[in-house]
């Protein structure tokens, strides 16, 4: 649905009394083409930080004895394990008999309600075994193999740069991280770096009173120089977060009209809690990013020989516990069939314990994609626990699932990425494959599944010339600037409206690679710009306001 169609709708129902989550409720309903009305859906990332023990967290049956060898002391006992052969009798005897930890109820229950899916042996193909590197990895896009490319910039902040470039909206950010006090690198996008906003737990007013007397009133007078183009962009930047913090605040705010979920007190709850609740208050940003760290358990990982409690039973106790009662929130206000999540951490442990009741690092580790739109299973199978050997250190090498893969099927099956935006966002940048034909099938539920013909054709800044044009300030007031890093010959540009009509057009002179548009005679709006030299043409969508 069109944001004017959006905007239209909301003026309707507010004068009727209708709450946000009752809005989007209605409009389902009445929408005949929900099916390719996607402006509702949204990714919620859970990042485990330290490396998840994954062989505690998914327990192979059908390998337990081989389990039971490599980890005398804290394995997880058969009589206390969840076997999902309960909710499933197909899984008995196969590769794919699995247990959950026994302090996983939460997941286990909503296994049982067709909302989660297990992904097993998820990496990539050159493992980092730093905690640095590896979530660096993680948030770029990178194989591992290769840091010349994919190191500036994060695979989220590129997906969102493309696939909602019709939107780089200056009414909402288009990532929330909840929970910690810098943005994640896979927020940063190959142009704008500011795409993503950091809160901290249930603090979104405060989030607002500080932003909103951060900088107090601009200079009325901003020096014709690069000095004051530098400072132009400072003083735009703040205006823009004002803006985000001040919907944030209002969500915030009209999102507490509901009764919630009996959430636990925990750190993570909290974070999820005020997911929740932005999504009940109308926000319409597409991607949150919640955190919960912990897990290097490299010593008392159970507390002692045979006791299944310790530091790890507490983190999955947290992580199910805050998830499921984030379901039940969403479940309650008709809010569950918009949003997906999935969790993953940097990698796994060994196979083998180690000498201090814990693990060390590993490779491959599960990760978990819930919410209403997943179909629950097992993509994979077991890990084979016949390669963790001595001679190689007890790892479990084998990748069942890269990744990218597992974020590339999100990203098109949920969420209507065309396979343009899917290779910009990962090809160019990593890898010569197109992670398009390695998704992860039955992830996505058929009714929930994006049709082809409905994937949206928002890409209009190909990859290759990214780095040849940059331009900013983006949003801008009054001019923007042009930075050609290849400079090959003579370059010509058209800005065209909404409309398609020319409103300005001419050749660039370059300084020194950069050069300016002067655009302060047009209209508040989004406009166009194509950029063409004798080699290459390039297009944005640029907004002034």
């Amino acid at each position: 649905m069109k944001r004017r169609q959006f905007i239209k709708l909301t003026t309707t129902a507010s004068a009727a009394g209708m709450l946000p989550f009752e809005l989007q409720a209605s409009m389902k309903l009445a929408n005949s083409f929900y099916n390719c009305d996607l402006s509702n859906r949204k990714l919620i990332l859970v990042e485990l930080n330290g490396g998840n023990d994954g062989l505690n967290t998914v327990i192979p049956i059908n390998g337990f004895t081989d389990y039971q060898t490599l980890r005398p002391n804290i394995h997880i006992p058969s009589s206390v394990y969840l076997p999902l052969n309960n909710l499933d009798s197909n899984l008995i005897g196969t590769n794919q008999d699995i247990a959950l930890h026994p302090e996983l109820t939460g997941f286990y229950n909503l296994y049982a309600q067709d909302q989660l899916r297990i992904i097993q042996s998820v990496g990539y193909p050159s493992q980092n075994k730093s905690h640095f590197g590896s979530q660096d990895i993680y948030a770029t896009g990178n194989d591992g193999n290769n840091w010349i490319n994919g190191d500036q910039s994060g695979w989220i902040g590129r997906f969102m740069e493309q696939n909602y470039n019709d939107s780089i909206p200056t009414t909402y950010p288009l990532g929330i991280q909840v929970g910690s006090n810098t943005t994640s690198l896979g927020f940063h996008g190959e142009i704008e770096h500011g795409l993503a906003l950091n809160l901290s737990g249930q603090d979104s007013e405060n989030f607002y009173s500080v932003l909103s007397g951060l900088a107090g009133e601009p200079p009325n007078n901003i020096p014709s120089s690069d000095y004051g183009t530098e400072l132009q962009y400072i003083i735009d930047t703040d205006i823009l977060s004002n803006q985000y913090s001040q919907v944030i605040s209002t969500a915030f705010n009209n999102g507490a009209n509901s009764n919630t979920a009996n959430y636990p007190d925990t750190n993570l709850a909290d974070q999820l809690k005020t997911v929740a609740r932005l999504i009940r208050g109308g926000i319409e940003t597409k991607v949150f990013m919640v955190k919960l760290g912990g897990f290097d358990t490299h010593n008392n990982q159970n507390q002692s020989s045979g006791d299944i409690q310790g530091t790890h039973s507490e983190l999955l106790n947290t992580l199910s516990g805050a998830i499921e009662s984030f379901m039940t929130d969403l479940n309650s206000d008709n809010l569950a069939d918009d949003v997906l999540g999935i969790t993953f951490s940097e990698f796994g442990r060994k196979a083998k314990e180690n000498g201090s009741l814990g693990t060390d690092h590993g490779e491959v580790a599960p990760m978990f994609a819930f919410g209403k739109p997943v179909k629950s299973g097992i993509s994979g199978i077991n890990v084979d626990l016949t390669e963790a050997v001595q001679t190689n250190n007890y790892q479990l090498h084998t990748i069942q699932h890269d990744y990218r893969a597992t974020f590339a099927t999100i990203m098109q099956d949920f969420l209507g990425a065309p396979n343009s935006i899917i290779d910009s966002t990962f090809l160019e940048n990593v890898t010569s494959e197109s992670f398009v034909s390695s998704k992860i099938s039955d992830l996505i539920k058929l009714n929930y599944t994006v049709p082809e013909d409905c994937y949206s054709e928002a890409l209009t800044i190909p990859q290759n010339n990214i780095d040849n044009w940059t331009i900013y300030p983006n949003p801008f007031r009054t001019s923007f600037f042009v930075i050609d890093r290849n400079q090959i010959g003579e370059t010509n540009f058209e800005l065209r409206n909404q409309l398609s009509q020319i409103v300005l057009k001419g050749d660039l002179k370059f300084t020194n690679g950069k050069t300016s548009i002067n655009a302060a005679m047009l209209e508040n709006g989004m406009y166009f710009l194509t950029l063409k030299n004798s080699v290459e043409t390039s297009s944005h969508k640029i907004i002034k306001y």
